[in-house]
C-alpha cells in the first residue's frame, strides 16, 4: 500500500470475489472518490434512466419486486423524495465509499441500499447475495446496457457490485477503506463482518434480524365487501408468502381487537379473512413438502413451551396457532412458508409489554392513525420503527429501521 495524504490507498485487493459489476475496476483510481449532495442530478437522471430500462423490458413483468424497484428510481418519485429529506438551509455532502453487504433473504434488497447511498451522494460497492437470484442478474444486465451505450458515465463509474462466499477474505479488503459499512443480516452474521476493521472515522449502520407483527379490527373485515376482503388477502400474501415469510417485515404473530364485535362476530371474521388467505396461497404457493415439516415442528415446540392451541385449517398451507395467554417472548416461535401465532386482544396496549427493540414492523388493518399514535407514544414502545397497512410491509423507504438512510449516509457541512 501507499499513502496519499491522510487516504491509505490499497494497491492490491483480494482477487477472491466475482466482479458483477463492472466489467473491469482499478481500485486506486476508485478510492479517489468525489462525494456530490444529496439527491443530486446527475444520480437521479442515472436512476431515472435505469428505471426506464428496466420497465422497457417485457421480462421485467416476470418479477413484480423488479417493477416495484423501478417505479421507486423514476424521476417523479426520486424528485418527492428529494423534497421530503432535504432542506436548503442544511449543506450536506456524501460520506465517501459505503460498502453493503446486502441479505440473503430478499433477492431486490440489494438495489435499494444502493440506490439509497447513491442518492446520499456516496460511491457505492455492494456485495450482493451469494446465493443466485434472478432479479439481481436481471437488474445488472441493464446496468450493463446502460454502461455499454456510454450514458452518465460519471454515475456509473461510482457503483461496484461483488458476488462471494463466506470463505473469502474480500470483506476485509472492502471494510479497510468504507466511510460506512451497511450490514444487512443475523446477528451472527453483523458479529462475524464486525471483526474486520474499519477505518477510525468510519461507522456501521446494521440492519440486524427483526421481528414484526400485525394487528387486526375484525369489525372492518365484516365491513368489507368480497373484494376487499380479497384485496386484503392478496395484500397480505405479499407482505409474507411473497418472500416465505423470511423479510424481517414479514408478520408473524397477528392479533385481533375484539373489544367492538360479538365472539361469533370475531370468529366469523377471522374465517373469511383465512378463508380467502388460504385460497389464495393454494393458488400460487409453491408449498415445499420440507416446510410443512418445519411448520408442523414449530407447533409442538411451541405447544411444549405456550399454552396455545391449533386452529383448523383445510392443509399446511396456513398453519396457524392460537395463543391463550400470551409469553414474554413470542419472537423466539417463528418458522418461514405460513406459520401464524394468534391471539385475541381488547386494545393495542396489551401488545405493548411484549415489544423489545427486535420489533420491526406492525403491520395493521382497519386501524386509525390516531389509535396507533396513542398505542406507540402512550407505551413509549423501545420497538416497532414502522407501523404500516397490510401490503406495505416490503415497502421500501429511505427512513429504514428508524434511520433516516440520507442523513446517515451523508455529513453535514457547516460554513459561517
Amino acid at each position: 500500500m501507499r499513502k496519499s495524504a491522510d487516504v491509505v490507498i490499497l494497491m492490491q485487493p483480494s482477487s477472491n470475489y466475482q466482479l458483477l459489476y463492472p466489467t473491469i475496476i482499478a481500485w486506486e483510481e476508485y478510492q479517489k472518490y468525489t462525494p456530490l449532495s444529496p439527491f443530486a442530478d446527475e444520480v437521479m437522471e442515472y436512476l431515472n434512466a435505469l428505471s426506464a430500462s428496466l420497465l422497457k423490458d417485457r421480462e421485467s413483468r416476470v418479477y413484480p419486486d423488479v417493477i416495484t424497484f423501478a417505479f421507486f428510481c423514476r424521476k417523479a418519485n426520486l424528485l418527492a423524495q428529494k423534497e421530503k429529506y432535504t432542506s436548503a438551509e442544511i449543506l450536506r455532502l456524501g460520506r465517501g465509499i459505503i460498502f453493503h453487504i446486502a441479505p440473503s433473504n430478499v433477492p431486490i434488497n440489494f438495489g435499494y441500499s444502493l440506490v439509497a447511498g447513491m442518492l446520499a451522494g456516496n460511491y457505492n460497492i455492494v456485495r450482493v447475495s451469494s446465493k443466485q437470484f434472478p432479479q439481481v442478474d436481471f437488474i445488472i444486465k441493464h446496468m450493463h446496457k446502460l454502461n455499454e451505450a456510454g450514458e452518465h458515465a460519471n454515475v456509473a463509474k461510482s457503483i461496484v457490485l461483488v458476488r462471494y462466499d463466506k470463505t473469502s477474505d474480500a470483506t476485509a479488503f472492502f471494510s479497510s477503506f468504507a466511510a460506512v459499512r451497511v450490514i444487512w443480516g443475523g446477528d451472527a452474521t453483523i458479529a462475524t463482518i464486525r471483526k474486520n476493521e474499519i477505518p477510525p472515522r468510519s461507522f456501521d449502520v446494521c440492519f440486524a434480524d427483526r421481528y414484526s407483527i400485525a394487528a387486526i379490527q375484525p369489525k372492518a373485515i365484516l365491513d368489507a365487501d368480497d373484494a376487499e376482503v380479497k384485496r386484503l388477502a392478496e395484500n397480505f400474501y405479499n407482505d409474507t408468502y411473497l418472500f416465505d415469510q423470511n423479510a424481517c417485515s414479514a408478520p408473524h404473530l397477528i392479533f385481533w381487537l375484539k373489544s367492538q364485535v360479538s365472539t361469533k362476530e370475531l370468529e366469523t371474521a377471522k374465517s373469511c379473512f383465512w378463508t380467502a388467505v388460504h385460497d389464495l396461497t393454494e393458488s400460487k404457493y409453491n408449498l415445499q413438502t420440507i416446510l410443512s415439516v418445519d411448520k408442523l415442528t414449530a407447533f409442538y415446540c411451541q405447544a411444549v413451551n405456550v399454552d396455545i392451541c391449533r386452529e383448523e385449517m383445510p392443509d399446511n398451507y396456513v398453519v396457524r396457532s392460537k395463543m391463550h395467554e400470551l409469553p414474554e417472548a413470542p419472537d423466539t416461535f417463528r418458522c418461514a412458508g405460513g406459520y401464524f401465532s394468534e391471539k385475541d386482544i381488547d386494545t393495542l396496549s396489551e401488545i405493548a409489554p411484549i415489544v423489545t427493540n427486535r420489533y420491526q414492523t406492525l403491520a395493521h388493518y382497519g386501524i386509525s392513525t390516531e389509535e396507533l399514535k396513542v398505542f406507540v407514544f402512550d407505551n413509549h414502545l423501545v420497538g416497532l420503527d414502522r407501523l404500516v397497512p397490510i401490503g406495505e410491509t416490503t415497502a421500501f423507504a429511505l427512513t429504514w429501521d428508524g434511520y433516516n438512510l440520507i442523513d446517515t449516509f451523508s455529513r453535514v457541512v457547516m460554513i459561517y
